[in-house]
């Protein structure tokens, strides 16, 4: 699904966000990206969405290099990707249901998968009940499931969070998780860039640490190289778009060996369960008057659990009441 071959990218006030980054992201999997702060995490989120480019190497995403794109195609490689921002980034005067609709109205969805669709991913994270309130009016927790739906709507091949739990609750997080994890088992790649080791701890994936633009752990790999932040001698500087900065406490150095000797751990406070999304046709009374056209009338299925032989004698007698009919018509 994503692949880094060699991949460096220097910015013009010289600073090495990256440095010859080689890792592979499999179609399928949960990959939580850690590190201190100016490692070069958003660099490589940036990356991948295209918002930046290397200056050397290869980026590769669903098969494409996307390295050299030309500019008019990059759009069509972000309709594969759900982005999920730390600040939310929601249109304040419009409604729940509309945020989440308006992704799908950029890329031309008809009205009438939008009304079948909103719903279904509302009810996905919850926030059914919300459909017609305003961002203002959510807290903290609900407005990221706004932009978690809003992210999922459009069906994408991966979700990229980037600190998704960075403006909620602590206790909210896990739930946020959760909800990932479920879109995950579902078959969506995510990554997501995270400082909180609690929940790195708590949910057992893949793990990748960034320090000083190199990728100096990674679970999917535990013979190669995992030397700690503090062990390593410093030859560039931390890899930040506005320049230079001092490395933070690395809280990561022991995610490796945690990772293969945490046992199940009791549920953290707050967390909770992802919701069962409710049927797309439970929606449709409700939603008819609001937003978009009224349904077209469908012919009513038969019902499979008559037996043969009572859909027989249906039969026979509306075969028999025709006949009537037309002996009548010809008298």
């Amino acid at each position: 699904m994503i692949e880094f071959r060699n991949v460096s990218k220097v910015y013009n006030n010289g600073t090495e966000a990256l440095h010859n980054v080689n890792l592979k992201v499999e179609k399928g999997e949960f990959v939580f990206i850690v590190g201190s702060s100016g490692a070069g995490k958003t660099t490589f989120l940036k990356l991948i969405m295209c918002e930046e480019r290397p200056n050397s190497g290869q980026v590769i995403v669903d098969g494409i290099d996307v390295s050299r794109l030309r500019k008019g195609k990059i759009p069509y490689v972000r309709r594969k990707m759900g982005i999920v921002f730390q600040d939310f980034r929601l249109i304040d005067h419009m409604t729940v249901y509309d945020n989440v609709a308006f992704a799908m109205r950029v890329v031309g969805a008809s009205p009438r998968t939008i009304k079948k669709r909103v719903p279904y991913i509302l009810s996905l994270v919850g926030l059914q009940h919300k459909a017609k309130h305003y961002p203002s009016e959510l807290s903290g927790g609900e407005r990221q499931r706004v932009g978690l739906a809003r992210a999922l709507v459009n069906n994408p091949a991966m979700i990229i969070a980037d600190e998704p739990t960075g403006n909620i609750d602590p206790a909210l997080s896990f739930e946020i998780v959760d909800l990932l994890s479920e879109i995950n088992r579902r078959g969506t790649t995510v990554l997501m860039v995270t400082h909180e080791h609690s929940l790195v701890k708590h949910f057992h994936k893949r793990i990748i640490q960034i320090h000083s633009g190199e990728v100096v752990a990674d679970t999917a790999t535990i013979h190669e190289k995992t030397a700690s932040p503090q062990a390593a001698e410093p030859t560039r500087p931390m890899a930040s778009a506005e320049g230079p900065r001092e490395p933070e406490d690395d809280e990561y150095v022991q995610y490796e060996e945690d990772y293969h000797t945490m046992g199940v751990e009791e549920d953290e406070p707050g967390q909770t369960s992802a919701v069962t999304p409710v049927p797309y046709e439970e929606y449709d009374e409700e939603y008819d008057e609001e937003y978009g056209e009224e349904e077209e009338e469908v012919a009513p299925a038969i019902d499979l659990s008559q037996t043969a032989e009572l859909i027989a004698q249906e039969v026979l007698q509306k075969k028999a009441l025709e006949a009537s009919e037309e002996r009548e018509g010809r008298r």
